[in-house]
């Protein structure tokens, strides 16, 4: 299953930046709902699209893979 990491890409950004950034505030500047970044960050296994993985990519200027990770789900009893 994959793990996003967009809270903690937040709280990199909100410490580097020393300010709060909100979910309402990547999601006006990225375009993407907030009931998703909301699903990305609180529901394991979300399923999303590329388009997403790519704004938030521009916004944060990370590479996929630091937006996300693999969790195998036979390793953790799942």
């Amino acid at each position: 299953m994959l793990r996003f990491r967009l809270a903690e890409l937040i709280a990199d950004k909100a410490f580097k930046e020393r300010r709060v950034v909100s979910l309402t505030e990547v999601a006006d500047a990225t375009g993407i709902h907030r009931a998703t970044l909301s699903k990305m960050a609180n529901q394991p296994g979300a399923n999303i699209g590329t388009d997403i993985i790519d704004k938030l990519c521009r916004y944060f200027g990370c590479q996929p893979g630091d937006l996300m990770t693999f969790v195998d789900d036979e390793l953790n009893g799942v």
